[in-house]
């Protein structure tokens, strides 16, 4: 019999998945430890006057399906209405079969709008209206809109050299009781071979109060910011990488590469890479004494498409999986920290989902006693974060490690109405759990199962990361 179009048991295709999923797993509270929300758009409380604005501003996946679709730019991120905007994303919308794009948006339109259609050429125009009348209601402010998906804490993305005004407007707003917490994202400090390098450093000197004329001084800085970051709540850092690389250098020849970068910016690339080496290595040796945790993204060649890039800038959509990966070296960098003690918690996630196994073996050479799964496969990320991705990401972690340990999903989004991601994410899961149990390879324990998806779902997050 077919099933129905996204009805409650949607994704859930056994009985014991439904019972996981509808008992245990739904009604769990979110940690959403990774994103790219603007807590200034919090602390304003920020209200949408469309559809438009809360959909595709700034949204690069549905940017790529609608250059797939032949659209032109100006409907994209040109000059074209938001209304005209949203009418050729619901005919691209309409061809997204197979898409994990279809199923975010169709969930989004049920939870947030109570729209159970389907949105396509012939129902946009209804769509339009329906979400727009609903989006002038108060209930759909940010804060409102985090409130009902049951959102306890949510990490943003940070520059050490942001002030982090917003997170202390937020913090001492007794009208709002979720923790909103910043994020350590030093990659313009790292990026030694970026144009903008030297310019950056100077911000950064000026924030902090240091000098910086050396890697030391560069580290001087780099640990005020991050005792700064710490006394505002920050617990995680994140790295965005090509790679992860191991390239070990003296203190004489990263002072050299330093200096030499101050007047030429013609290094050599494997100066790059011992450069990039040395200070991954140092921040991983503070994240460690502070107790963060330390997030590494690699996998990715970014703004693929010069003319683009040029005409619209980064993170537009122009980003594609980069096939190298090294579990050598990313070994090698674990182990240099764990050898002086400094390695600190990490979750690794590449974007190439052939480095699953790896990370998967990676993983296990460091667990130890002091902090349960201490080094974490991450989430199926970016073109990973779809149905099979995800089955792929945790029947490896289960294959190679524990899955009952892994600390979960997060929407690494820029939109207010990615928490249904976690919904997403949590039916697959209890339907990977129900398939296994009811063909014979776990017990029948709804107990234990329930507990182990609420674990997955909430608990290990909290208990990770020491959310208050």
């Amino acid at each position: 019999m077919m099933k129905q179009f996204m009805d409650k048991d949607f994704l859930l295709t056994t009985p014991t998945a439904q019972t996981l999923y509808h008992e245990y797993a739904a009604n769990m509270p979110i940690i959403d430890y990774h994103c790219h929300i603007n807590p200034k758009e919090i602390a304003e409380n920020k209200c949408f006057d469309n559809i438009t604005q809360v959909w595709l501003g700034g949204d690069h996946y549905k940017w790529r399906l609608m250059r797939a679709n032949g659209v032109e730019e100006a409907y994209i991120t040109g000059d074209a209405s938001d209304h005209d905007k949203f009418i050729k994303w619901a005919a691209t919308l309409e061809k997204a079969i197979g898409n994990p794009l279809y199923h975010w948006s169709h969930l989004e339109l049920q939870r947030y709008f109570g729209y159970n259609g389907v949105l396509n050429s012939k129902t946009a125009e209804d769509v339009w209206n329906i979400c727009n009348e609903k989006l002038h209601s108060a209930d759909m402010s940010v804060r409102n809109i985090i409130k009902q998906s049951n959102v306890e804490v949510i990490c943003t993305t940070d520059d050490p050299v942001d002030t982090l005004e917003w997170h202390k407007n937020i913090a001492k707003d007794n009208t709002f009781n979720i923790t909103v917490l910043p994020t350590f994202r030093p990659d313009k400090a790292m990026n030694i071979e970026k144009p903008d390098f030297l310019e950056y450093i100077n911000k950064l000197a000026d924030v902090s109060n240091v000098n910086i004329n050396s890697f030391k001084t560069l580290c001087e800085a780099l640990k005020k910011r991050m005792e700064f970051f710490h006394s505002i709540g920050c617990k995680v850092s994140d790295h965005a990488l090509e790679y992860v690389m191991y390239q070990p250098v003296s203190e004489d020849d990263i002072e050299q590469i330093f200096q030499k970068r101050k007047t030429t910016d013609k290094l050599t690339q494997l100066e790059i890479l011992q450069f990039k080496t040395a200070f991954m290595l140092y921040v991983g040796s503070e994240y460690n004494k502070l107790g963060w945790t330390m997030q590494l993204h690699y996998g990715t060649k970014r703004d693929n498409n010069t003319k683009a890039f040029q005409k619209v800038g980064a993170d537009t959509g122009y980003d594609c999986i980069n096939t190298y990966g090294s579990s050598a070296e990313l070994s090698n960098f674990l182990n240099a920290l764990d050898l002086g003690d400094q390695l600190p918690k990490t979750i690794i996630y590449s974007l190439n989902p052939n480095d699953n196994a790896a990370i998967g073996t990676i993983i296990g050479c460091f667990q130890n006693s002091t902090t349960v799964a201490k080094i974490q496969h991450g989430s199926a990320w970016w073109f990973n974060d779809n149905k099979l991705g995800m089955i792929d990401q945790m029947t490896n972690l289960a294959n190679l490690g524990l899955l009952a340990n892994f600390v979960g999903m997060l929407t690494d989004s820029r939109s207010f109405l990615s928490y249904t991601r976690h919904e997403y994410f949590r039916r697959i899961l209890c339907d990977i759990i129900g398939k296994w149990v009811e063909n014979g390879e776990y017990p029948c324990d709804i107990e234990l199962l329930g507990s182990m998806v609420q674990d997955i779902s909430y608990n290990n997050c909290k208990n990770y990361f020491q959310f208050d």
